[in-house]
């Protein structure tokens, strides 16, 4: 594609964090989105009232506001003829968001467009504490909305918020990789570690104090157990104010508003796949074929291998995907797998992460390398997209393209187990976790087990049980394929193992 009037090129890039002392003064998550856009609009030098189209994030953190497209195209003074929000808040949002401006672009249908998301997680449980007046105070608006619903066969095992699901991914691929717990931990300490890093020399991230993986791994007060195995300097953090944006333009357009080349990031081509809206539901929780499917043929479109990257963003909600993510681009344990710092120190907010990643990918293009990967992650493991971005142009990249590689990613997935919801008899664990209090005290636990038919079932864990406990998190045994019994409880069905545990 050599038309510059359909070639899209990212022009301006914002993102802000906000710290209010009173959570009162603080800005909610239309004000950041604002401040966002006002601080990438001053980057590129164009006016907010000029762009054609406006796309948001959607938003948890004060989610009564409803939709906010009129409202802030009214804020910053525009009347885009597209303006939308996306349908739910996943993480990776802001990646389609971008594939669908470029498509626009390479279509001709626009030529600016705005793609901006904020989240006010901190300020919204500030105000929440003083409402209550001495009453519970605690206030958690992830798990508040995974849990709207009357609980379904998951939930009821504990299996509600995003923290309690990702471990499964995490026990089941160290024990298809063959990794020790204490290899698994290791690997994920160190790539934690150079997320602080990356983190503590951005401006952008939240946490700016760099973490050795020893005090990753250590836990302590300040480092809690959250879910097996994962402590709270290894989870997302949600607790911030923080909203970015970008601006992308046709590079003919850019070109007529005198952008200096230098300061055009070309946008590659990108690639979709998701996993099953149900986590039990999967074909396996040592691999996702979507993900496979939209890192590689993201690769293929854009003409690209690992090698060709300066820089990668890998959705690093909790280590396992980034780990995952790694393991099939090609990239390197040793090398930074951020741009921004990683959801623990760069920041969590929600589904509007990658924003920030992409305005980071875009800072670091322009001072070094030629080329960055994005991938993007989103729900349960559920949703994946990933782009290339380029200081150069990208020869291989061609728009509008279409981006949903799901027939793809569904020919690859294996046999979907049956799930059985009131089984008691043998079984052997596919993948388990425990759950940790806020005192950092074991609460519950869930095994994911096969049946002899091959059949899905869920089993509660009985934590008061020091010898079955152990088993499961002290890494002398690996838990995961091991054989035993489900029985029948007052509520429910519990999990007995046959393997001798000490």
């Amino acid at each position: 594609m050599t038309d510059p009037e359909r070639i899209p090129v990212i022009i301006g890039v914002g993102q802000v964090n906000d710290r209010p002392d009173d959570p009162d003064e603080g800005l909610d998550s239309l004000g950041l989105m604002v401040a966002a856009l006002e601080v990438a609009a001053k980057d590129a030098g164009v006016p907010l009232a000029e762009i054609d189209s406006l796309a948001i994030v959607d938003q948890i953190s004060f989610h009564h506001l409803g939709k906010l497209c009129e409202p802030l195209a009214a804020a910053i003074g525009a009347s885009p003829a597209i303006n939308y929000q996306s349908a739910a808040p996943h993480g990776d949002t802001p990646v389609r968001l971008l594939n669908e401006a470029a498509n626009r672009i390479g279509a001709g249908e626009v030529k600016l467009a705005a793609i901006v998301g904020g989240e006010a997680l901190r300020t919204a449980a500030g105000r929440a504490a003083k409402a209550a007046s001495g009453e519970d105070k605690s206030y958690n608006a992830v798990r508040k909305v995974a849990t709207r619903r009357e609980p379904d066969y998951a939930q009821r095992h504990g299996l509600s918020a995003p923290v309690d699901v990702y471990p499964l991914y995490e026990n089941a691929t160290r024990a298809a990789w063959g990794d020790s717990l204490a290899k698994a931990q290791f690997e994920s300490a160190e790539i934690w570690s150079r997320f602080s890093e990356v983190a503590a020399a951005n401006p952008g991230a939240w946490i700016r104090k760099p973490a050795s993986p020893a005090e990753i791994l250590e836990v302590n007060a300040r480092n809690r157990p959250i879910a097996f195995p994962y402590s709270k300097l290894m989870v997302a953090n949600s607790s911030v104010n923080q909203g970015a944006g970008f601006i992308v333009a046709s590079l003919a357009e850019a070109r007529r508003r005198g952008i200096a080349e230098d300061r055009l990031i070309h946008v590659g081509m990108g690639a979709a796949a998701r996993e099953p809206a149900s986590i039990l539901k999967r074909d396996r929780y040592d691999h996702s074929v979507s993900m496979e499917t939209a890192i590689t043929r993201t690769l293929a479109l854009n003409a690209m291998t690992a090698e060709d990257f300066d820089h990668v963003e890998l959705y690093s909600c909790f280590p396992c995907v980034p780990k995952m993510a790694r393991r099939i681009l090609g990239w390197p344990w040793d090398r930074p797998a951020t741009v921004f710092g990683g959801l623990t120190f760069g920041g969590g907010p929600i589904a509007n992460y990658m924003s920030h990643a992409i305005v980071s990918m875009v800072e670091t293009l322009r001072r070094e390398g030629r080329y960055g990967f994005l991938f993007a992650n989103g729900g349960f493991a559920t949703d994946n997209h990933c782009i290339v971005l380029g200081r150069e142009p990208i020869a291989a990249a061609s728009f509008p393209q279409d981006f949903d590689y799901q027939a793809e990613a569904e020919a690859k997935r294996g046999a979907v187990p049956e799930l059985v919801e009131d089984y008691a008899g043998p079984a052997t664990i596919e993948s388990y976790t425990v759950f940790h209090g806020r005192d950092g005290q074991p609460k519950a636990g869930v095994v994911v087990a096969r049946t002899p038919t091959d059949a899905r079932t869920l089993a509660h864990v009985d934590v008061a049980d020091a010898a079955m406990l152990a088993f499961l998190t002290d890494g002398t045994a690996e838990p995961v394929g091991t054989a035993g019994e489900i029985v029948a409880l007052d509520e429910g069905f519990g999990w007995r193992a046959h393997t001798k545990v000490r």
